[in-house]
């Protein structure tokens, strides 16, 4: 039997930060779990969390996407990009960093769908609170989310 998908289907493929981004200590970023973990392999180097080093290739990475008729990429912000110490000052080069990826996939007509957490909470938040143990790490993932959402609400409509 043959399958039809309707014409408005979302084709697309799925990503996360602290797997593909590389630049784990480039422009402000803060150390996320996934960077400390890394670091603890004593064999790997630090930023062994990563596979293609996205946030050097964007454009490129992205090209490649349209070519092959993606209509959609599901990937994730890092929270310690944004936000490095997880509930402090927020760093631009982070927000501006996501806003260069969402606007290369609109640019190629591929609709941005932003995963907020992807298992990479900032390791400041770890040994501030004990991670997701403590509410104030809940409230600091709260604040996070309404920054996105202020941030980039206007250009990513799938969260």
């Amino acid at each position: 039997m043959h399958t039809v998908f309707p014409k408005d289907f979302l084709w697309g493929a799925s990503s996360s930060a602290f797997q593909i981004e590389g630049a784990f200590a480039t422009d402000g970023k803060g150390k996320t779990v996934a960077d400390h973990n890394a670091q603890q392999r004593a064999h790997l180097q630090a930023d062994t969390t990563t596979a293609s080093d996205f946030y050097h290739h964007v454009e490129e990475d992205i090209a490649l996407m349209q070519e092959l008729g993606m209509k959609t990429y599901r990937f994730s912000f890092s929270w310690a990009r944004i936000i490095p110490d997880g509930d402090g000052e927020i760093n631009q080069a982070g927000l501006d960093f996501y806003h260069h990826v969402v606007d290369t996939l609109l640019a190629h007509n591929i609709k941005p769908m932003v995963t907020l957490y992807h298992f990479d909470l900032p390791y400041a938040l770890v040994e501030k609170y004990n991670g997701w143990e403590d509410r104030r790490c809940i409230d600091a993932f709260e604040r996070y989310a309404n920054i996105c959402f202020t941030e980039f609400g206007s250009k990513v409509h799938y969260w």
